[in-house]
């Protein structure tokens, strides 16, 4: 295995890295303010072979919500794409109180075309939101399904924080080419960032 050496001094000074060591191009970020959802229906192509989306703040303007995504296959015409997925979390009280790992069956898809939950159980209060991020592998494949995974903390709002672990994959040989972040019900705010992987 050869080692990379970086020509700065100082990890804080270093302004690039070399091609496939999973560099992250910035292709678009999009800011919810008061919005019903973030759509993204550009720049997920061939491009990249893995797509990251980060969640900064996300909050939600109505209490005990879920934040969700889709897939689409045209353009962001329809969220609809048949998803397989599975979720589990670590959650302990503000209070000190019940630290437990925790598998949520009732949050999995099967062959579903609903919107994928994210995060769950938000709070509107001011110390209330999530950030994370979410992967998702090879959208422009037509020949395989399209794999993902998203990790998220959340403060939940019976004042829990949750850190969830949520997989799965689409279910298409179709190229998804849009992807669309909400919440369950109610409007939200916060920053998505879409990065693509060298």
């Amino acid at each position: 295995m050869a080692l990379i050496k970086l020509n700065n001094r100082s990890i804080k000074d270093v302004t690039s890295l070399p091609f496939g060591v999973g560099t992250l191009v910035h292709i678009q970020s999009q800011t919810a303010s008061n919005s019903a959802s973030i759509s993204f229906t550009t720049g997920i192509d061939s491009t990249y072979k893995e797509y990251q989306f980060y969640f900064i703040d996300i909050h939600p303007r109505t209490d005990v919500v879920d934040f969700v995504f889709n897939g689409s296959t045209d353009g962001g015409s329809n969220y609809n794409v048949t998803k397989t997925t599975t979720q589990f979390d670590a959650y302990h009280s503000e209070a000190g109180t019940n630290p437990t790992l925790n598998y949520n069956p009732s949050y999995d898809l099967a062959q579903s075309t609903s919107f994928q939950i994210v995060s769950y159980a938000l709070s509107a209060d001011a110390d209330g939101s999530t950030s994370g991020y979410m992967s998702l592998f090879n959208p422009a494949s037509t020949t395989y399904v399209k794999h993902f995974i998203a990790v998220t903390n959340e403060t939940q709002y019976n004042d829990y924080n949750v850190n969830n672990y949520m997989a799965g994959y689409m279910n298409t040989t179709s190229a998804v080419n849009a992807v669309q972040f909400k919440m369950s019900s109610g409007n939200f705010d916060g920053t998505i960032a879409m990065f693509g992987v060298l």
